[in-house]
């Protein structure tokens, strides 16, 4: 039985290079021997003596595998559903473009040429095939950093119909069904059958053991290994996988979904039942050691980042854990209830600060000494928290609020508070986002059930007056003393008692 299934891979990706020469209308007669249109399984009538009718030899040899029980379908012929768009996500959490394009992992390479793909009935939805040229590397002679074609994933879309797809692949590469919907949870399952691919494999930890993983490192037959857990998805260099993941696929992928539920904890994902089935993906690239891109993200392909990365008992330490989870935080970030202009490189901290705190690691804005900072440039100078050039001194009252509490009895804090921030809508956008502002100091004063405006008026929150914040863009902000009246009233009117202690000066 392992001669003929070897057999019948070998003749299988020997197709990929000579199928200019098949006759497709060869192809599309035989597909009437199989249940459907994506050849995926053969009608309870077919036997061998059959075979002889058939006209072309690729569905004949799929059509042999299936009779002799040979042909494994687990990556050539899987069935995927749709997950949630980018519309879907904004409308459910107000959060859209920092999830994977890459969700549906087919395990199958496909090399570079004509090859055929079926797909069965999408019931009107559309699919698409994705390529994405994860090793591709600037051109000799060019700076990494100064690559004139950037640094993002070039990829290859190409779109499916239900049916007979013919396909010429422009670079080999592992191959994505690209299938989401703004209503996921009534979209219909799509089988996808990958008869002349290469069988490449990707680890799933829900299913997988560690020899598993070893063994789809062993048996890959292209640069990148796929792995996903309930949150993460990462495409890695099978190179490096070898070097540092050895036998710790699960704890790899483990590692990193603790970490994002975290994030999701804080986020008030988890407490409201809403993380999504979406995952975050973090993939190689050869242009920079660590950014954040609408694909996900990304990590230098070199030793040391590697191993930052690629190593469960490194990934969740020091400055990997921070990067990781940082960049991770901007595909958090309600825009702009939780990242008005001036938190770009703030808000998302805050989610960075409470997983890397959460992992074991000392906090960050501790060490670097920025209460103390953010005390003097701000508190006595009596001036926004904004007006600090510090993103790190500006993350420190959004911390304190955390910090106090949690220790006094309620550590969904921000959880209820990017709650409430999803149940209603924001207060301005632009030079206007800066209403935000007001509208969070009054969400924290109604969530913790206490009177806060001691507290944001000393970080100057309240501060009135004209300033001009680059963050990404220039915001030019012109704060009345009316806004400050009014959110001052708001939150005199409900009556809440004063905290206990001077939460400007609580550190961890």
């Amino acid at each position: 039985m392992k001669r003929i299934v070897l057999c019948l891979s070998v003749f299988l990706c020997s197709l990929t290079a000579s199928l200019a020469e098949i006759d497709i209308e060869a192809i599309k007669a035989d597909m009437t021997f199989f249940t459907d249109a994506s050849c995926s399984r053969l009608k309870k009538d077919m036997k061998k003596k059959h075979l002889k009718d058939f006209k072309s030899d690729l569905l004949k040899t799929v059509a042999t595998g299936m009779l002799s029980s040979s042909y494994d379908k687990t990556y050539r012929a899987a069935s995927y559903e749709a997950y949630a768009s980018p519309k879907a996500l904004n409308r459910m959490l107000k959060l859209g473009n920092g999830f994977s394009r890459y969700e549906n992992i087919t395990g199958i390479y496909l090399d570079a040429g004509e090859n055929v793909v079926f797909v069965g009935d999408t019931g009107g939805k559309e699919l698409s095939l994705l390529i994405p040229d994860w090793m591709r590397k600037p051109a000799e002679g060019i700076r990494p950093e100064k690559d004139p074609n950037g640094w993002g994933l070039k990829k290859q879309t190409i779109k499916l119909k239900t049916g007979l797809n013919v396909i010429n692949v422009e670079k080999a590469s592992n191959a994505y069904v690209s299938y989401f919907d703004d209503e996921p949870a009534e979209a219909p399952r799509v089988c996808v059958h990958f008869p002349t691919g290469k069988v490449n494999g990707f680890f799933d930890a829900s299913v997988h053991s560690n020899d598993d993983w070893n063994r789809l490192l062993d048996d890959a037959v292209g640069p990148i290994m796929d792995a996903r857990g309930k949150h993460i998805q990462v495409a890695y260099p099978v190179e490096w996988f070898n070097v540092h993941t050895r036998g710790k696929g699960v704890e790899l992928i483990n590692n990193y979904d603790t970490m994002l539920n975290h994030h999701y904890t804080l986020l008030g994902l988890v407490k409201y039942k809403k993380v999504p089935r979406n995952r975050i993906l973090a993939r190689v690239n050869f242009n920079y050691y660590m950014f954040r891109d609408g694909d996900g993200v990304a990590y230098l392909g070199n030793k040391g980042t590697m191993r930052m990365v690629a190593d469960p008992s490194v990934v969740i330490v020091g400055d990997p854990c921070w990067g990781f989870c940082h960049e991770v935080g901007h595909a958090l970030q309600m825009n702009p209830q939780m990242t008005w202009g001036g938190l770009t490189e703030v808000s998302n901290n805050i989610f960075t600060m409470y997983t890397t705190t959460r992992m074991g690691n000392k906090s960050r804005i501790k060490r670097q000494r920025n209460y103390e900072k953010a005390r003097k440039n701000t508190i006595e100078a009596r001036v926004s928290f904004l007006a600090d050039k510090d993103v790190f001194n500006r993350l420190v009252p959004f911390w304190q609020l955390h910090l106090y509490f949690s220790r006094n009895g309620n550590p969904d804090f921000y959880a209820d508070v990017m709650e409430e921030m999803r149940n209603r809508p924001d207060a301005g956008r632009g030079d206007d986002s800066i209403k935000n502002q007001f509208e969070f100091a009054k969400i924290c004063c109604d969530v913790g059930k206490l009177d806060l405006t001691d507290f944001f008026d000393k970080w100057g929150f309240l501060w009135v007056g004209e300033m001009t914040v680059h963050d990404y863009r220039k915001y030019n902000y012109k704060i009345t003393q009316q806004m400050v009246d009014e959110t001052k009233a708001y939150i005199a009117k409900k009556d809440y008692k004063k905290p206990g202690e001077d939460i400007t000066l609580i550190e961890d």
